[in-house]
């Protein structure tokens, strides 16, 4: 069933020469139920403005997204962001933080302290519930950030480079862990990266844009088992997925030029 719909979608800002400016032009893409999709592209080619359209938090310039039927006009209970930025409220102990989405949606389901220690302990932080973000790793105040999202329990999770401010081993280490917490919980998923592994071992679908303006190039089902592993970019069918990603964005960036 198809839980996301992104319907013709155009994105345009005003530069401050008075010039229209397209970050996103006639973005369609049907996303189903709890499915995992990556968005691949160069930098200005609108991911970013994509998905903080379909948060909610961006108004499109024409075109919509529709979630299970309706128009999406402003942010919602159903989708958590995870940004690039840990945006960790520094005076907040890690509970505190993972605590925060929850008071501010007056979350009464359950325990909201109970709540944010279990997925403090999903996201392996157990014994880190009192200390404060500048006493972390980046790649532990990213699992903080994680955790705050997951606690809300949205059914949809947008992620804009989360692992992109983090070194190559924590980045890979924290894609292995996010694929665990997804499989466990299946949110439908959009994660924007740079990195093409990272797309490919993470993806369902790999949407590759272009930009100026910002446009799909390919949709490519990645039809790679799971579990996945970093031991799997070295197979033959990972590889094949790969070229052809570069194949696109090297053509992209050879336009551009």
């Amino acid at each position: 069933m198809t839980h996301i719909a992104i319907e013709h979608l155009t994105i345009s800002y005003e530069t401050p020469q008075g010039n229209e400016f397209v970050a996103v032009q006639d973005f369609h893409l049907e996303i189903d139920r709890g499915r995992f999709v990556t968005i691949v592209g160069p930098s200005g080619c609108g991911k970013s403005s994509l998905l903080l359209a379909v948060d909610g938090l961006l108004r499109p310039t024409s075109g919509r997204v529709v979630i299970d039927g309706t128009v999406v006009t402003k942010p919602g209970r159903d989708r958590a962001m995870v940004f690039q930025s840990f945006a960790l409220l520094p005076w907040r102990t890690v509970l505190d933080n993972v605590r925060f989405g929850l008071e501010l949606q007056r979350w009464n389901a359950d325990d909201p302290v109970e709540r944010a220690c279990r997925f403090i302990e999903i996201v392996g932080l157990s014994g880190f519930e009192s200390h404060y973000p500048h006493q972390l790793s980046g790649g532990m105040q990213q699992r903080v950030g994680i955790a705050r999202a997951l606690a809300v329990d949205p059914a949809i999770l947008l992620m804009d480079e989360p692992f992109g401010a983090l070194d190559a081993q924590t980045r890979e280490i924290m894609g292995s862990e996010l694929l665990r917490i997804w499989e466990s919980n299946k949110q439908t998923a959009l994660f924007v990266t740079h990195s093409i592994d990272e797309a490919l071992l993470l993806g369902d679908t790999v949407v590759v844009m272009a930009r100026n303006p910002g446009r799909i190039l390919d949709v490519i089902p990645v039809d790679l088992p799971r579990p996945r592993s970093v031991e799997m970019t070295d197979t033959a069918a990972f590889a094949e997925h790969r070229r052809r990603i570069r194949q696109h964005l090297r053509a992209e960036r050879t336009a551009g030029e």
